[in-house]
């Protein structure tokens, strides 16, 4: 028996990212989070699990003032959740954050988030988050279409090709 064997030069597999996240200019809205004491961990800096909140507490905000999104006709269910942790926020810290649409689907789109604090003048980044958001209706318990008016909404509040 004759083996041979033939070595090929193989690309180094990568794990897949996400888009890169912009700076915060790219970001057409931005609001302010109260930080609550109850936020904080035994180390005196925001619980790593509160980001999420803050995250949930930022899309509230971003879908009654830029979307209007209809909660009676459709809802919306989180798919995935991720965060990037940058710098801590401590109680005091002044919280901002920027919330956008980056991606739109058939039935799910991403919201991409940037949690900042104001240090001396200056903007500190202190996580970008991103969540896949589903269209869901609850009666029949499955994944919907986005629906038109939302649809559009978000286009053109964010000025995304169609």
């Amino acid at each position: 028996m004759f083996f041979k064997t033939f070595w090929r030069k193989k690309e180094i597999a990568t794990d897949k990212k996400s888009v890169n996240l912009g700076h915060s200019d790219s970001f057409k809205y931005k609001t302010t989070i109260e930080m609550r004491f109850a936020d904080l961990d035994m180390m005196g800096h925001v619980n790593n699990a509160v980001y999420f909140t803050y995250m949930e507490i930022g899309r509230t905000k971003y879908w009654n003032h830029a979307i209007k999104w209809d909660w009676q006709t459709t809802g919306v269910i989180i798919g995935q959740a991720s965060i990037d942790y940058l710098a801590p926020l401590f109680l005091g810290d002044k919280i901002t954050m920027q919330v956008r649409t980056s991606r739109i689907g058939t039935t799910s789109f991403d919201l991409e988030y940037l949690i900042s604090k104001e240090i001396n003048g200056k903007e500190i980044i202190c996580s970008r988050g991103k969540t896949v958001c589903v269209a869901f209706d609850y009666n029949s318990k499955k994944p919907v279409a986005i629906p038109d008016k939302e649809r559009n909404k978000m286009m053109e509040f964010e000025q995304l090709a169609g």
